[in-house]
């Protein structure tokens, strides 16, 4: 009997604060399960872009480390996630003819307008694509629902998703992972990554929008029909009200920190004092939250779904722990609001994931999962397609 087939999957986090590494193993027929994971405090990064390379590397490499004894394995190729201010999204078209007698809509058509979406994007300078998904196809005019390989037309259009991060920033991160001796086999955006594990696919589908509330940054990722259809990162995050509690209330920063997780009341004598205190706590955070969500506001306006998302906004990252954030963002987006509390998260066998800090690293392994290829079997089919579609105009 044939032992079953074993994947291993890492996927690397790598935040402004905190590097997380994670190692899923997928046998088949069973769940995917975690093996092995890693942190470290990240140095050498601001606003999720390298700084300085040698303090990066040896905190990226402390958590590989740790997550590869854990498991018991080594590391050899890893997904990475890529956030920061320099990551974007935007929209392009691309239109086709299908010129072969029989009409008939193939592969290297869909291909064909999505490099001529490609091509149609602007403001593209110094910037790399690292993901991209088509987000509606028309032949002759009629949406298409679906694959439209198979049917028969004459004119193809597609309505493409790219994001987007700067060149340089993505080149000095993948450099450290490759000089650990390490492969970076693909790059994922953050927030969509974390939206394979904060969100149900129900909430993907019906639209919702993930917002991550990390140290230096706020990342929104919106979803429709189960694909990211905008995203956007604010160079604003949750350092900004430590900062803010601990100008306004005239503290050092360690406790500003303390108060902003823990929304508690100053260490004082006085009651009348502490509930001063404790007002004037929850105004400055209330404010900056604010700000925050009004930026969320801005973009959900600019596209279109600014109180019209069905299933709401889901909150993740280290800022979302404040206590009273989920009304906060209910009152300003009008939209149902929640923290993220993915299940998925809590049966991981021994090595319990329970922090939903976790979910980017975590997500990442299982869009491995779900998007591996067998190494040859892409570029063999595309082959064997193209030969078929040469022949096809002179078969009977």
């Amino acid at each position: 009997m044939r032992p079953p087939i074993k994947r291993i999957a890492t996927g690397i986090d790598v935040g402004t604060h905190s590097t997380r590494v994670v190692i899923m193993e997928h046998i088949k027929g069973n769940a995917p399960r975690v093996i092995g994971t890693g942190l470290s405090e990240t140095h050498g990064l601001r606003h999720g872009y390298v700084v300085n390379k040698e303090e990066a590397l040896k905190s990226i490499k402390s958590a590989i480390t740790d997550a590869e004894k854990m498991a018991g394995v080594t590391i050899k190729n890893v997904l990475l996630s890529v956030g920061g201010v320099s990551l974007d999204s935007a929209i392009s078209h691309g239109t086709t003819t299908i010129s072969r007698a029989s009409g008939e809509v193939m592969a290297q058509d869909l291909r064909k307008i999505e490099n001529e979406a490609e091509e149609n994007l602007t403001h593209t300078a110094n910037k790399r694509i690292i993901y991209r998904i088509p987000l509606r196809y028309k032949l002759d005019n009629k949406e298409v629902l679906g694959d439209p390989c198979g049917l028969v037309g004459s004119k193809l259009e597609v309505k493409m998703f790219f994001a987007t991060c700067l060149e340089h920033h993505l080149i000095d991160i993948v450099k450290i992972i490759e000089d650990l001796g390490i492969e970076v086999y693909e790059v994922v955006p953050s927030p969509i990554a974390a939206g394979q594990v904060a969100l149900t696919k129900k909430q993907r589908i019906v639209g919702s929008a993930l917002v991550n509330i990390g140290a230096e940054t706020v990342s929104i990722a919106v979803f429709e029909n189960d694909i990211p259809i905008s995203l956007q990162v604010f160079q604003l995050g949750s350092t900004d009200i430590t900062n803010d509690i601990a100008i306004g209330l005239k503290i050092p920063l360690e406790e500003a920190e303390k108060m902003k997780i823990e929304s508690g009341s100053l260490l004082v004598k006085q009651k009348t004092s502490r509930a001063r205190a404790k007002d004037k706590l929850d105004d400055i955070i209330e404010a900056r939250l604010c700000d925050i969500f009004e930026l969320v506001d801005a973009h959900l306006k600019k596209i279109g779904r600014n109180g019209l998302l069905p299933a709401g906004i889901v909150l993740t990252g280290g800022g979302s722990g404040i206590a009273t954030i989920e009304d906060i963002a209910k009152a300003v987006l009008n939209l149902p609001s929640s923290v993220a509390r993915p299940t998925a998260l809590l049966n991981t066998n021994k090595h319990s994931i329970k922090d939903s800090l976790w979910l980017v690293a975590y997500g990442l392994c299982l869009y491995g999962f779900n998007n591996q290829k067998e190494p040859n079997k892409t570029s063999i089919d595309d082959i064997i397609e193209s030969l078929k579609s040469l022949m096809k105009p002179f078969l009977p």
